[in-house]
């Protein structure tokens, strides 16, 4: 096994675009590598370029007719009834042209990251461009056409006989990652997430545990609104070493959307950059202690492209090299480079300050709330091992 950790990269990926005025900007994955460039923290022979999905790889989780239609909306020749069916031309997913070839691509990345790490030429691998977790079987939803990590789960399952750990810290649920896999006993599912009741999809309660042989393979921790840092830590540590613990998993695959940070514009929670240090080193430890280092990620959500993603996303690579070369002031060089594009003031530090905003007045009841989530979450697990005791 070699332990080196490669970054997917192509500015094809760029071409997954909705329109200019869409939230879901790619030039993020721009701004993250050149940041990484720039803090001299990645070279040129770790960067591999994401090969296409074909359709047959796309079909161990699409719909081929859906698949189909993808295609037909990317020239054109989708009626809107038609593309309306398949969740297509909404606001959320408005068609562009060749979105099946750039949307295959995003699939394609993932499956490259997978491929490079259980044939054991690294031990990591990122994907910034993947991390599509609203896509469902025959649908389009939440920005996501293809849902990249549905496919590369059912891929390493095929493929190289994985048990799959997913663990997905995007703002919002990954919703169409569980209802993939919500019967199966062999991928398990650890999703937390601003509640539903304030935000898209709306799913993710915590009494979602799968069905049928998957039943008590799905973990869903949806926290309150303007939760903070420690609460949110609090919840993803205690419930990713019990879930890893009870799993015991072959490898491990992240989507690392950075949405639930204080100024991403989409979501209500209240975290900072301590919370992007934190989410990385996690799991990479847990990716040694059960998985033999392997370690998979994807990017996901994260709409404040400027001041958040490039900080948070350089810390997951930096994170995998145990690079510590993340504190401090960022580099000018950078700050040069993107000023006069960027719409707001870039920040200066790698950290946020302390007051990025003022105290929330519920931070006690906040965090006493999702406390008892975590317990709700993980009764199964731990009710298990009072009986095992006993």
């Amino acid at each position: 096994m070699n332990d080196k950790s490669v970054f997917i990269f192509s500015e094809e990926l760029l071409n997954y675009k909705f329109n200019s005025e869409h939230p879901f900007n790619q030039l993020r994955l721009k701004l993250t590598l050149d940041l990484l460039k720039k803090t001299n923290a990645i070279k040129e022979s770790d960067i591999i370029p994401p090969r296409m999905a074909t359709d047959e790889e796309l079909s161990l989780v699409h719909d081929p007719n859906y698949i189909n239609a993808v295609r037909q909306a990317g020239r054109g020749l989708l009626s809107e009834d038609a593309a309306e069916g398949y969740g297509l031309g909404t606001e959320d997913t408005p068609i562009f042209p060749n979105m099946h070839e750039a949307s295959a691509l995003l699939v394609g990345g993932t499956l490259t990251a997978v491929d490079q790490v259980m044939s054991g030429n690294a031990l990591h691998a990122l994907n910034l461009g993947g991390g599509l977790h609203h896509g469902f079987r025959g649908k389009a939803s939440g920005f996501c056409i293809y849902n990249d990590s549905s496919v590369a789960i059912k891929y390493l399952q095929e493929k190289y006989n994985a048990r799959v750990l997913y663990v997905d810290t995007d703002a919002h649920h990954g919703d169409g990652v569980q209802w993939s896999f919500y019967d199966d006993p062999n991928v398990c599912t650890l999703s937390i997430h601003e509640t539903g009741r304030y935000l898209f999809p709306g799913t993710g309660n915590v009494n979602e545990r799968g069905q049928g042989k998957g039943y008590g393979f799905s973990f869903n921790i949806p926290v309150d609104a303007f939760t903070e840092d420690d609460s949110f830590l609090s919840a993803y540590t205690s419930a990713l070493y019990e879930v890893a613990e009870f799993f015991k998993p072959d490898v491990i695959l992240t989507q690392n959307g950075a949405d639930s940070h204080y100024l991403d514009p989409l979501t209500h929670l209240s975290a900072t950059m301590k919370l992007y240090r934190e989410i990385p080193r996690l799991a990479h430890d847990v990716a040694h202690k059960y998985c033999n280092g392997k370690w998979i990620a994807v990017g996901g959500g994260g709409y404040d492209i400027w001041r958040v993603v490039p900080r948070a996303w350089a810390l997951i690579w930096l994170e995998m090299t145990e690079n510590s070369n993340s504190f401090g002031s960022l580099p000018e060089e950078w700050r040069q480079a993107w000023s006069k594009q960027a719409p707001v003031d870039l920040p200066l530090l790698w950290d946020d300050p302390d007051n990025l905003y003022p105290p929330i007045p519920r931070k006690t009841e906040i965090t006493e709330k999702n406390a008892q989530t975590v317990a709700k979450a993980l009764y199964p697990i731990r009710s298990h091992k009072k009986t095992e005791s006993m």
